[in-house]
């Protein structure tokens, strides 16, 4: 098959290196707001750079992968779907409800496939967590906690195109929450502090965000999150029940040490970020969207589930600004909050 890519920037590349090896992948057009950088991967690659948008929908291709800036998403999901393409899009579909309900009636009217990158479905750690949650192993769960910490902050440039920390981080989390326990969150508590810079300030984000959310059997989960985190990057989920408690993300690169057990010094060489914590459920999310473009498997990861990612994101936003709980209920179709 030829598989239009759109955006050559950090996860376009490693996607595009996926993809290009892929054996039911025959060739790969890729193309950027920037064509001296798509032509740069192209060349690498050995498969073709396109001067613009307009050609991946024209030179034909069989499907499109989006990931190009995340204020394109949305039209550019919406123009894949008025052509009849299956898309694998980046998260998120969008910054706001309206643009994500608005792509979504796009893929609903013309019956096509839109399948979302949330990679840590694919990660061996969190489906081993989900296997054990579902098979009974862990009994009734009762509490869930969540935590995602970025080593470096993002450059200042980027906040205010990001959507904010629950929509750009801690929407991870959120998946995570609902797709492990297979449950759904039912009402969040939020809070931030933007202590660490100015930067953070000047776009109303927080550098460090905590939320408490309940789920609809009553499961308490307790999600956190950082912009910088100077041991490492991490990631981790711990579920406990009333039987067993297992966690994710606790290996010799987990850039934590105790204080009391005698042991190995915590991780000389740390995960230094998404991209190479998460490579293999990188690699497997794309060689899942290829097995659905091939009618081999059913879609993983539908834009519903982005979708109520989200309004638990926007349910936060209102959480934090009023200082109180908001139930779902009151995330419907409302308007962007920050």
């Amino acid at each position: 098959m030829r598989i239009g890519l759109i955006g050559a920037g950090r996860i376009g590349t490693f996607h595009a290196a996926t993809l290009s090896r892929h054996r039911e992948v025959g060739s790969l057009i890729v193309t950027d707001v920037d064509p001296a950088r798509a032509r740069g991967l192209a060349d690498r690659l050995g498969e073709t750079a396109a001067p613009g948008v307009d050609e991946i929908f024209t030179w034909g291709v069989d499907a499109v992968v989006i990931t190009a800036a995340t204020v394109a998403h949305a039209d550019l999901i919406g123009r894949a779907a008025r052509s009849g393409l299956p898309v694998f899009c980046e998260k998120p579909i969008a910054l706001d409800l309206p643009g994500t309900l608005a792509a979504l009636a796009e893929v609903d009217t013309a019956g096509t496939i839109l399948q979302m990158g949330f990679q840590r479905r694919f990660d061996a750690g969190y489906t081993a967590a989900r296997e054990a949650v579902h098979s009974g192993r862990l009994g009734r769960l009762h509490t869930v906690r969540a935590t995602t910490a970025d080593r470096t902050p993002p450059p200042a440039e980027y906040l205010p195109l990001s959507g904010g920390m629950y929509r750009d981080c801690l929407i991870h989390d959120f998946d995570m929450v609902r797709w492990v326990t297979g449950r759904k969150v039912v009402e969040v508590y939020a809070t931030g502090s933007d202590a660490g810079g100015a930067m953070y300030r000047a776009v109303n984000d927080v550098d460090t965000a905590a939320v408490v959310l309940t789920l609809d059997d009553g499961t308490l989960a307790v999600a956190t999150a950082t912009r910088t985190n100077g041991a490492g990057y991490d990631v981790r989920m711990e579920l406990a029940g009333e039987l067993d408690t297992v966690a994710v993300g606790l290996d010799d690169r987990t850039p934590i040490a105790s204080t009391e057990v005698a042991g190995p010094p915590p991780a000389d060489k740390p995960w230094t970020g998404f991209l190479e914590r998460f490579a293999p459920a990188y690699e497997a999310e794309v060689a899942a969207f290829v097995e659905v473009v091939c009618g081999e498997r059913a879609n993983p990861c539908d834009g519903r589930e982005a979708l109520q990612a989200l309004r638990v994101a926007e349910a936060c936003e209102l959480s934090r600004r009023e200082r109180r709980p908001v139930n779902l209920g009151e995330i419907e179709n409302a308007p962007r909050t920050v």
